[in-house]
């Protein structure tokens, strides 16, 4: 299963994973991260994932499995065990609301409480779970997932095997008034979202519709949970992005970017392929390819840890300097 080679006990039966910090026997652990090499020497799990070339300095008590990526190699073997473990309901229970027309595969499930709108169409192994909100003319890619309480307003569009998280909502209006006389006049959004195949949404995670043509993420792209994303942004292919992101209307973030917590994105510049912003970076300009960054404003990730090095001697630098200026003036004086 991990394609793998066994180095110990092969014959030790494994019934969970834990941390390698908080092994236990009968768990599998894994160390991808060198920092956590030290654990590996009194881990209590009884096998651990390692790289094919790490070299034990200690004894161990534990099973290693060697692999080419321990890190990927867990989340596989932790997809498998949740295809066995996670609930896998089919059939439609009721109550729930199906609108005319709407045709439900034979092998969907459609939750309790659940509402699907007129013109919906829904891909094969499509589950909608209970409480979901399915709007009008809404379509669902084979293979996709709405969990509990999620919404997707009319028109959007889901692709194959996408997973949208409890509290979502896809396709609610953008942000977009004009100011008048007598405050602010909504600008009407008829645009929709469209997320490309294998996207997975957080819970409560906001991703407006356009005010015309279409919110897109591209293909593969994995976005936390609380994000919001605006009206008419893209997001390109497999770009992840962790929690609390805020992106203002009508940015283009490129593909394979990473995003670390709390990032804010001004609207209408684009950042480009292969960057990547360090928590609680604000970027008030465009970025092209290919740059790791950070701060806020948000400059060179180098240049940021330097920055924030020469802060921590900023006391000390300060009374250095007053120091100086008193010799001087002493100097000057005696002059």
């Amino acid at each position: 299963m991990c394609g793998g080679s066994v180095e110990g006990n092969g014959d030790i039966i494994i019934d969970s994973f834990a941390k390698i910090e908080e092994g236990r026997p009968g768990a599998i652990s894994f160390l991808a991260n060198p920092k956590y090499t030290h654990h590996i020497y009194d881990t209590a799990s009884s096998a651990v994932l390692v790289s094919r070339d790490f070299s034990p300095e200690k004894p161990l008590a534990c099973t290693l499995i060697r692999v080419d990526d321990p890190y990927a190699t867990v989340a596989s073997l932790m997809r498998m065990a949740s295809q066995l473990l996670e609930p896998n309901p089919s059939g439609v229970e009721h109550p729930c609301f199906i609108a005319e027309g709407v045709e439900v595969p034979a092998d969907a499930y459609i939750g309790a409480f659940a509402y699907i709108g007129k013109g919906a169409r829904l891909g094969k192994g499509v589950k909608i779970f209970p409480g979901a909100y399915i709007g009008d003319g809404v379509t669902i890619g084979a293979g996709s997932v709405v969990k509990p309480n999620a919404s997707v307003y009319h028109g959007c569009v889901i692709g194959e095997r996408c997973i949208v998280h409890s509290g979502a909502v896809i396709g609610a209006d953008g942000f977009g008034f004009a100011p008048t006389e007598n405050g602010y006049e909504k600008i009407p959004q008829l645009g929709n979202v469209v997320l490309e195949d294998d996207v997975e949404i957080g819970a409560n995670t906001t991703i407006d519709r356009a005010m015309m043509g279409s919110t897109r993420v591209g293909r593969g792209t994995k976005l936390d949970n609380l994000i919001q994303v605006a009206h008419n942004c893209v997001i390109g292919e497999q770009t992840v992005m962790a929690a609390q992101v805020g992106i203002a209307g009508s940015t283009h973030i490129g593909s394979r970017c990473q995003f670390g917590g709390q990032v804010g994105i001004a609207g209408h510049i684009s950042v480009g392929d292969n960057v990547q912003l360090g928590a609680q970076s604000g970027v008030p300009n465009s970025i092209p390819s290919d740059k790791r960054m950070m701060g806020s404003p948000a400059i060179p990730a180098g240049n940021f840890a330097r920055m924030v090095v020469a802060q921590k001697n900023l006391p000390d630098i300060i009374n250095r300097l007053r120091a100086l200026e008193e010799k001087l003036a002493e100097l000057e004086s005696a002059r």
